[in-house]
């Protein structure tokens, strides 16, 4: 492992980085600018993250040494909840209980038309797609499929948006979400989301379609097959 992917390294580097930030914008946009875009910084950082603690450690991190430090006693009361409103953005209530934001690899599914064909058109769907990450790996390995993508937080929603316009995305709950009309859902959860995930496959999946899960099988069915991919592993199922 690289050395600067050792905890804690991330959160040192992306604070400095942040402050770094703060204080360069300081002198030439005024203080309230300079903090949404330090914390702006932060946050993004931190959501490379793929633990929610170390997120939100490293999202925190500058505005809370900020107001350790003094500095912050010269901003008025109100931009402290700019920090705040940009987590909230980020992890709106009941995001909590998915999975955090797990970046799907560039090519770890270059592979998976090899082992789940689909039609030219067919209706492909990233169920907690996150930043886009997984959207962007379909499309490498499905180029002609029509991809949609749904999302919980409303931050990250607009961000995927904008990193795959050619995927159709909204914010919503991958759980309310309709799976019936796709011909393919693909998942990067956890473990404790592997059971509702089969309950909502058994009910809405079409015979013929296929559910493909990053890394976190399903206890108690058998996978049509199995894919290795770097670290990860790819399983697939088909339904019906």
């Amino acid at each position: 492992m690289r050395a600067w992917l050792i905890w804690p390294l991330p959160a040192l580097l992306s604070w400095g980085l942040a402050w770094g930030l703060f204080l360069v914008l300081l002198p030439r946009l005024g203080s309230i600018p300079a903090l949404l875009l330090a914390a702006a910084a932060g946050l993004g950082l931190g959501l490379l993250q793929s633990r929610r603690w170390r997120r939100l450690m490293v999202a925190a991190g500058f505005p809370l040494s900020l107001l350790a430090s003094g500095l912050g006693a010269t901003l008025p009361a109100w931009a402290w909840l700019v920090p705040l409103g940009l987590l909230l953005l980020a992890y709106p209530q009941g995001s909590w209980r998915d999975a955090p934001l797990f970046p799907t690899p560039a090519g770890a599914l270059d592979r998976l038309p090899a082992l789940a064909p689909l039609p030219a058109g067919a209706a492909v769907l990233d169920a907690g797609c996150g930043l886009g990450h997984g959207l962007r790996a379909l499309r490498r390995a499905y180029p002609d499929a029509r991809l949609s993508g749904i999302e919980w937080s409303p931050l990250l929603a607009r961000l995927a948006a904008w990193r795959c316009p050619w995927a159709r995305v909204e914010r919503g709950d991958m759980w309310a979400q309709d799976w019936s009309p796709y011909q393919m859902v693909y998942l990067f959860q956890r473990p404790e989301s592997m059971d509702q995930a089969l309950a909502k496959a058994r009910a809405e999946l079409r015979p013929g379609a296929w559910l493909v899960s990053m890394d976190f099988a399903i206890d108690g069915v058998a996978p049509h097959a199995e894919l290795a991919a770097g670290r990860h592993r790819v399983w697939v199922y088909r339904w019906g």
